[in-house]
Parts: structure tokens; sequence; C-alpha cells
């Protein structure tokens, strides 16, 4: 086991949830955007909103056994960013004749971003980039309270 796997955890954790970060701030400043991608009909299409799926950087069963009996070959620990996927989650109905993308009823097809909901994921990404910092400069400062030791 390497003293530096603790750093290597929160410095994939900060990469991480720096991306989640950034696609949280595309969708809040996509939030009114109509004309984002052009569909199969040729038609504009409002824009999606886009989550970030992270995962272990190792999920196997037999690598966590490894790792409990110190028999790791693999000594790779952290998150990491699988996809950024589209909310599937239907475009919201907004009645306003007087906009250009109005249809014939009058209503736009605006993005299905809710920008509660992104503010608490930004909430959530904050608290946990916060922790990786926080858990980083704690190993930091085990390692630095190691090498005083040796003095």
């Amino acid at each position: 086991m390497s003293i530096f796997n603790a750093f290597n955890a929160s410095a994939s954790a900060l990469t991480a949830n720096r991306l989640r970060m950034d696609v949280i701030s595309s969708n809040m400043a996509n939030a009114n955007t109509t004309r984002a991608t052009i569909n199969e009909n040729g038609e504009y299409e409002p824009y999606r909103r886009k989550m970030v799926n992270i995962e272990p950087t190792d999920k196997s069963f037999q690598s966590f056994l490894q790792k409990a009996q110190n028999k790791s070959t693999n000594p790779t620990t952290g998150v990491r960013v699988t996809r950024i996927v589209e909310d599937e989650e239907p475009f919201k109905l907004v009645y306003d004749p007087t906009h250009p993308d109005a249809n014939e009823e009058g209503y736009v097809l605006m993005p299905n971003v809710d920008p509660l909901k992104e503010m608490v994921d930004l909430m959530s990404a904050t608290r946990s980039y916060e922790a990786n910092i926080t858990a980083l400069n704690a190993s930091k400062s085990m390692l630095m309270k190691a090498l005083e030791i040796g003095r």
C-alpha cells in the first residue's frame, strides 16, 4: 500500500466533482435555450439537462477482498467519471404566443432544467469538493508529522 493512496483518492474525487460543477453550470446557463440541437426531423429542440455518472475506480468484489487482505496488485483508488448522460425528462410547455419558437397554439418547448434541482446538485458537488480538500489536507498533515518524527 502506498502512502499516496489517500492523495490519489482525493485527487480523483476533486476532478470528478469539478466536472460535476462544470456540467451543472452549463445546465444553468442553458436553462432558457430553446434552440440547442436539431432533431432527426430537422426541427430545433431545447437544451436537455445533462448529468455526470461517477463510479468507483475498481468495483469488483475480488479487488476489495484483495485490498482487505493486503494482497492488492492494483493500488488505484478513488472514483472516475464514466459518462455524461442527458436527462430523459420531458421538456416543459410554456404558454408564450409572442416567443419566436411558439407553436400554433402559442406554446413553447422549454428545457427540462429545474434551477432549484441544479442548485441542490451544485451545493452537493461543492460540499463533496470541500470534503475532499479537507481529506487531502489531513493526509498532507499526517505525512508532514511523519517526516518530523524522522528528524
